[in-house]
């Protein structure tokens, strides 16, 4: 289905949780300051909290009120909204490739790495929602690709998320990593790539889109960040957790947007609150949602929850964002072959 990029900008801004009211161009008075966030869905609980605290610690600091705006979609959406026109001053996307987006429009004109752990806040992992019990006997990679297996997986072409899952499933197969499939075989890795996506019953737009649709008793199997898995398990859901033997690290970043923030007069506010992202409390709280922290001590502290990885990989194995989004995410790439072929098949 095509996507028309102009609504997704509308959507974006009618997304707008708080302060809805208020002109998102408007100066700052010397008491009050808005700032808007544009984010990816999954980590919406966690910004929840540490809003509240950035809220305490910026009036503690300045004595002014800091009223945010937040918008939640899947992370190429969100991008391409702001690339469109949203006016976030500060962006928390899912994937390196989406900030890239915005730079490359002339939006951020800082070099963003250059802040605390190379502008990446929180990482995670993909890894599989079953369902309680595990009735499908689902234990790895090679799993989903068993006949009449529904699997729950978002779009590419507005998740982050999505592309993520990609990379797990596609990377795997070629490190060898799934069995029966031969490793630095490209071949071999797009069939078991293509076979997996034979079994995809429903794309949603968002990773969360995805994992509700899971909650209500849609699929077998959805394929999902950990953090997404966690967090309904806390909220009282029954489905469990298998993280493949051999699977991709995620790494989320965050930014300021000089476009925005420049205009808006909330350039300083917004450098305050991307570093706050990184401290301990803050850290704690993306923790207790389920996401991998990059804090060391937090870390150390929560390191029951998350096992390790017998086989973990990152974007660098691809050869980067720049390959991957040629070489897999591309118009002639690996994934726009794969989905072609496994829905032609489907036929």
């Amino acid at each position: 289905m095509k996507i028309n990029f102009k609504t997704l900008l509308i959507i974006a801004i009618l997304a707008v949780s708080l302060g809805a009211c208020s002109s998102v161009a408007e100066e700052p008075t010397g008491d009050q300051i808005n700032l808007i966030l544009a984010a990816y869905t999954t980590p919406r609980e966690a910004y929840g909290e540490i809003i509240p605290l950035f809220q305490a610690y910026w009036f503690e600091e300045t004595g002014q009120q800091v009223i945010f705006e937040e918008s939640y979609l899947g992370s190429g959406a969100q991008s391409r909204a702001v690339v469109e026109g949203f006016e976030a001053d500060v962006i928390a996307l899912s994937l390196e490739a989406d900030v890239n987006r915005i730079q490359n429009a002339g939006l951020i004109t800082h070099d963003w790495k250059t802040a605390k752990n190379n502008g990446i806040v929180t990482t995670s992992v993909v890894s599989l929602a079953v369902r309680e019990s595990n009735p499908k006997g689902v234990s790895n990679w090679a799993d989903l690709t068993q006949p009449g297996l529904e699997v729950l997986t978002p779009n590419p072409n507005t998740s982050g998320g999505a592309m993520w899952n990609v990379l797990a499933v596609y990377g795997a197969a070629l490190r060898g990593q799934v069995d029966g499939v031969p490793g630095d075989d490209p071949d071999a890795a797009y069939d078991f790539l293509v076979q997996v996506l034979q079994n995809v019953s429903v794309m949603d737009k968002a990773a969360r889109d995805s994992i509700l649709n899971f909650e209500m008793g849609i699929g077998d199997l959805a394929i999902t960040y950990e953090n997404e898995i966690l967090v309904g398990r806390q909220s009282g859901q029954t489905y469990e957790r298998v993280i493949p033997s051999s699977t991709i690290l995620i790494q989320n970043p965050v930014a300021v947007v000089d476009a925005s923030v420049d205009e808006h007069g909330t350039r300083e506010v917004a450098e305050a609150f991307v570093n706050f992202l990184f401290t301990p409390e803050a850290q704690a709280i993306f923790a207790k949602f389920g996401l991998r922290v990059v804090n060391e001590d937090v870390a150390a502290e929560n390191e029951a929850e998350y096992p390790p990885v017998e086989d973990i990989f990152t974007v660098d194995y691809f050869g980067g964002w720049d390959a991957i989004m040629t070489d897999i995410f591309g118009e002639d790439g690996i994934y726009n072959q794969a989905i072609a072929s496994a829905q032609g098949d489907a036929q």
